[in-house]
């Protein structure tokens, strides 16, 4: 179409070249030479025009995607008001400063390193991404994406991803870290397991993202950020050991309010996170948003219909874990199962979190604000269970993939328990060994002074409100 309009062009210059030549009417010849100028100029801005059709952005899907970063960054201060508010008051600031010193260090390790180790080529076998132009992202100023965004945006969407996931691991040893210590364990964390793990299961050379006829699933990071995190959070809570008068002393949380308002933000945040991680702003986007709004609430239902029959009473802090438990399990699970399998999810990931919590409080270890008991399980309960809830168009273009044109539901199973366990055995012995250097290094388990004077007062020389906690 292009080539023809071009020819036309051409054919009528030279016929008006040719007619303005041999006429000898002076006005006639102004007339055409009119007309030669207007179709030159024509001819030089639909050029123009041409190139720069060559890069095209979709701006109803960039304006989503930008939303959806912005809303994936107010789940980290919603994830400090969500500890804050458990643990006690002298620990108040010490608590939601883990979060915003994610935002901090995350923040600038990413775009330094962080996205070309999650997204760059595979380089040492595959075990890892790596590409110099993405260093400090100066390789993709101009950069639109196949998805029609400027890869700026896909950059900055996925590092709020690796913000919060390190942020999340702070639950399980709340009150009783130095925060030297927690800030260089988080940077390395990001770099030796995130990173990894977020390469194997998103990069398209990452051999968990070609698993199998489509890949393992994990939508919007039940295994990268999620079964990571929760597992780490174990290790880590192990290994430091239980905070002092645990649990003999009653340890109660300082400002509920405070974590229920955290609770809201982190359900808003995560439209976000789920929705926006199609990449996309069309019917995956929506069903993507629908079914994680119907886990959460069927989550928070469950853990509350559990409370009143094993309590007697519904409590806000239940009704706040049951929201984190759906949405935790639907998370590697958005884009690929029905409403019913939503409700579902929420349903299961309520159930086997309750007995987590309950499993912890008899075996007695010191998973503070059950960082595990929410985030690792429910993370380990959507990524398998959801096997049993794929909808049929997404089962029916893994079949067309494969050689025989069949794929079940049994090994697309094989597939998911294959990147569970790998990524539960890689985060757990990468991060034992990080918690060790760090701890005989610079320092990770704070004093016994410090821990009895509070979080607050010994690492950041503040109080949150002014008031002394004595226990």
């Amino acid at each position: 179409m292009v080539l023809v309009k071009k020819i036309t062009t051409y054919v009528s210059l030279l016929l008006i070249i040719k007619a303005s030549l041999i006429s000898s009417d002076l006005v006639m010849r102004k007339k055409l030479l009119t007309t030669l100028l207007f179709l030159l100029a024509a001819s030089l801005f639909q050029g123009t025009a041409h190139a720069a059709d060559a890069v095209v952005t979709d701006t109803g899907t960039t304006s989503w995607m930008l939303t959806s970063t912005a809303l994936v960054l107010l789940m980290v201060p919603g994830l400090a008001m969500f500890y804050g508010g458990l643990v006690r008051t002298k620990n108040v600031i010490g608590t939601m400063m883990h979060s915003f010193a994610a935002m901090v260090i995350i923040g600038v390790l990413w775009p330094m390193v962080g996205y070309a180790l999650s997204f760059g080529p595979g380089v040492l076998g595959g075990f890892i991404g790596w590409d110099s132009k993405y260093f400090m992202l100066q390789g993709i100023d101009d950069t639109i994406m196949s998805t029609q965004i400027p890869e700026y945006v896909f950059a900055m969407f996925q590092g709020k991803f690796a913000i919060i996931t390190p942020a999340l691991i702070a639950g399980a040893f709340a009150e009783r870290v130095n925060f030297k210590g927690y800030a260089v364990f988080i940077a390395l964390w990001s770099i030796f397991v995130y990173s990894p793990i977020c390469h194997w299961v998103w990069a398209a050379d990452g051999f968990l993202f070609n698993l199998g006829a489509m890949g393992a699933i994990d939508f919007a990071g039940g295994t990268v950020v999620h079964i990571s995190s929760g597992i780490t959070a174990l290790v880590a809570a192990l290994y430091l050991g239980k905070r002092r008068g645990y649990p003999k002393n009653v340890m109660q949380p300082n400002n509920l309010v405070m974590t229920l308002i955290g609770a809201g933000l982190l359900w808003v945040g995560w439209f976000g996170f789920n929705a926006g991680s199609a990449i996309a702003s069309n019917l995956a986007t929506a069903r993507a948003l629908t079914v994680t709004q119907m886990a959460a609430a069927s989550g928070a239902f469950t853990w509350m219909v559990i409370e009143i029959f094993h309590h007697g009473k519904a409590t806000s802090l239940g009704v706040a874990s049951g929201i984190l438990a759906g949405l935790v399990a639907i998370t590697p699970a958005a884009g690929v199962v029905q409403p019913v399998g939503a409700f579902a999810l929420g349903m299961l990931a309520s159930i086997f979190c309750y007995s987590a919590i309950l499993l912890k409080s008899k075996l007695g270890y010191d998973d503070s604000l059950d960082a595990f008991g929410v985030h690792g399980v429910g993370g380990i309960v959507g990524a398998i269970a959801l096997v049993f809830f794929i909808r049929p168009s997404w089962m029916a273009d893994a079949a067309a993939k494969t050689a025989d044109h069949s794929w079940t539901m049994w090994q697309q199973l094989g597939v998911q328990a294959t990147a569970v366990g790998v990524t539960v055995v890689y985060a757990a012995v990468i991060s034992f060994i990080l918690l060790f250097l760090v701890e005989k290094t610079i320092g990770l388990r704070i004093s016994e002074d410090d821990e009895m004077s509070g979080l607050d007062h010994s690492m950041h020389g503040e109080h949150g409100y002014g008031l002394i906690n004595l226990n």
